[in-house]
C-alpha cells in the first residue's frame, strides 16, 4: 500500500473512532430527561452526571497529551475505546445513581482520548499545508456521532429503552476499538520517530501564551454548543419551548449540521490565513454571543426560524474553536504539541462544564417544574463565560505578539 493510501487509511480510524467517542459524549444529553425517571434525580443531580463526565475529560487531556506523545496515536486510541465501551456497559447495569457516575468517569476519560490522538496523528501523514484543513474534516466527520445519539440513540431509547439503547454503544465501542488497533499506525513506515517528550520541558508548554491563546479561543468558541449538545440544550426545547422529544432532538441536529458543513470551510480558510487566525476566533466569538442574544432576549416561546438562526450562530464556534488547538501546537515545540494541543482542548470543556452546573443551581433554585422563564435566567451563564473568555483571547494573543 501507497504511504498516501495507508495515511487516508489511519487517518479514517482514527476519525471513526473518534466519531463513536462523540456518540458516547453527546449520548446522555439525549437521555438526561429518562435518566432523571429512572434514578429520581432533580435538576443539579442530574447536571453531575454530565459535569463529572466533562471534569474527567478536561482533567485527562494533559496526560493523554504527555501519553500520545510518549506511546503513540494507535495505543493511545486503542484504550480509550476500550474505556469508553466499559462506560457504556456501566451504564446498561448501573443499579443506582453512584455505579452509573462511575460509568461516566470511565466514558469521559474513554472520550478524552480521541480529537487530541487524531490531531497529532494528522502531521505525521499529512503536510503543514494540508493539516488544518484535515483537522476540521476530522471535526465535522466526528461529528456524524452526535447524529447517532440526537437521531437513531433516541429513537431506539423511547421505542426500547435504557438498555437497549446504551447497549447499541456498547457494541460500536466494541467495533472502535477493533479499528483504532488494526488501522491506526503511527507514523509511515521507515519515518523516524519523533522525540519523546520530557516533564522537564512541559513547563514551558505550560506557561507559553501560545498554549493559552489555544485555551481561550476553544474555551470562547466551543462552550456554548458543548453545554446545549452534552446537557440543557434537549431540556430548554422540550421544557422552556415546549416541543415534543422527537421535535426537539431534530432540531438538536441543527448544531450537529451546521458544524460539519461549516468545518471544511473554517479549515481552508485557516490555512489560508495562517498568521490571522487570532482574528478568525474573534469574529466568532462576536456571531456566537449575538446567537445566545437571539435565543435568551425573547420571552415567549421562539418559532422555529429562530431558533435554527441561534443555533446555526453559536454552532459555527464549534468549528472555528479548533483553531485552538492548531494555534496551539503550533507555538509548541514538535515533542510537545500533542501536550499543547491538550491544554487547549480542555477550553471549551472546562467553560461549558463550570456552565452546565451553574444552570442546574439556578433551575433547581428558582423551580422544581422549570420553565422557559426559568431557562432564561440560567442560560445567562453562558454568554458571560463567553465574554469572559473573549477577553482571554484578547490577552493572551496580545502576549504572543509581544513576545514575537
Amino acid at each position: 500500500m501507497s504511504q498516501p493510501s495507508r495515511g487516508a487509511v489511519a487517518l479514517a480510524a482514527g476519525t471513526f473512532v473518534y466519531t463513536a467517542a462523540v456518540a458516547h459524549r453527546s449520548a446522555f444529553g439525549v437521555a438526561g430527561l429518562t435518566a432523571a425517571d429512572r434514578f429520581g434525580l432533580g435538576a443539579t443531580t442530574l447536571s453531575l452526571f454530565v459535569v463529572v463526565q466533562v471534569v474527567v475529560y478536561a482533567a485527562m487531556q494533559l496526560p493523554v497529551g504527555v501519553g500520545v506523545d510518549r506511546w503513540g496515536p494507535r495505543a493511545t486510541l486503542t484504550v480509550g475505546a476500550a474505556l469508553a465501551t466499559a462506560g457504556q456497559l456501566g451504564m446498561v447495569l448501573a443499579p443506582d445513581v453512584p455505579a452509573a457516575l462511575v460509568a461516566r468517569v470511565l466514558v469521559g476519560a474513554g472520550d478524552a482520548t480521541a480529537f487530541v490522538t487524531v490531531v497529532r496523528l494528522i502531521p505525521a501523514w499529512f503536510s503543514a499545508r494540508q493539516t488544518p484543513v484535515l483537522i476540521q474534516v476530522t471535526g465535522s466527520c466526528g461529528l456524524a456521532g452526535q447524529v447517532v445519539s440526537v437521531l437513531p440513540f433516541a429513537w431506539a431509547l423511547h421505542t426500547y429503552g435504557w438498555c437497549v439503547a446504551f447497549g447499541a454503544l456498547v457494541v460500536l465501542g466494541a467495533v472502535a476499538t477493533a479499528v483504532a488497533w488494526t488501522g491506526v499506525r503511527d507514523r509511515p513506515a521507515g519515518a523516524p520517530a519523533p522525540p519523546r517528550s520530557s516533564l522537564v520541558g512541559l513547563a514551558s508548554v505550560i506557561g507559553s501564551p501560545g498554549t493559552w491563546l489555544g485555551f481561550f479561543s476553544h474555551n470562547a468558541c466551543c462552550a456554548g454548543v458543548i453545554m446545549f449538545a452534552l446537557m440543557w440544550g434537549f431540556p430548554f426545547l422540550v421544557e422552556g419551548q415546549g416541543f415534543c422529544e422527537a421535535h426537539a432532538a431534530a432540531i438538536l441536529a441543527v448544531c450537529v449540521a451546521t458544524q460539519m458543513v461549516s468545518g471544511p470551510f473554517v479549515g481552508v480558510l485557516s490555512s489560508r490565513m495562517a498568521d490571522r487566525r487570532p482574528q478568525l476566533v474573534l469574529v466568532s466569538c462576536v456571531v456566537g454571543l449575538v446567537g445566545w442574544l437571539v435565543l435568551l432576549v425573547p420571552t415567549t416561546p421562539l418559532p422555529v426560524w429562530q431558533l435554527v438562526v441561534g443555533l446555526v450562530a453559536i454552532s459555527v464556534g464549534g468549528t472555528v474553536g479548533l483553531i485552538g488547538l492548531e494555534l496551539a501546537g503550533h507555538y509548541a515545540p514538535a515533542q510537545h504539541r500533542g501536550s499543547a494541543t491538550g491544554i487547549a482542548n480542555t477550553g471549551g470543556f472546562v467553560g461549558a462544564l463550570v456552565v452546565m452546573f451553574v444552570v442546574g443551581v439556578i433551575l433547581d433554585w428558582r423551580s422544581p417544574t422549570p420553565g422557559l422563564a426559568d431557562y432564561r435566567v440560567a442560560m445567562v451563564s453562558m454568554p458571560v463565560m463567553s465574554a469572559v473568555a473573549t477577553v482571554g483571547v484578547v490577552a493572551t494573543w496580545w502576549r504572543v505578539r509581544r513576545a514575537r
